[in-house]
């Protein structure tokens, strides 16, 4: 059952209002924890906020 704080911070990353740290707070989970959830629901997360969370190297990029 998805509780009414964890429903409310999805809403709120899809739409971009929380970022991905604020919205895992928001729901009581870790970020990895909230990344899955998003994962289950198809909810995009970018690369440069997976790779934060999950403390991995970003690439440089040569824009």
């Amino acid at each position: 059952m998805v509780t009414h704080g964890l429903s409310s911070a999805l809403t709120l990353y899809g739409a971009r209002t929380l970022t991905l740290s604020q919205a895992a707070a928001q729901a009581g989970l870790s970020e990895s924890e909230f990344i899955d959830q998003l994962a289950r629901r198809g909810i995009e997360v970018t690369d440069a906020e997976r790779a934060a969370a999950l403390g991995e190297e970003q690439p440089a990029r040569a824009d």
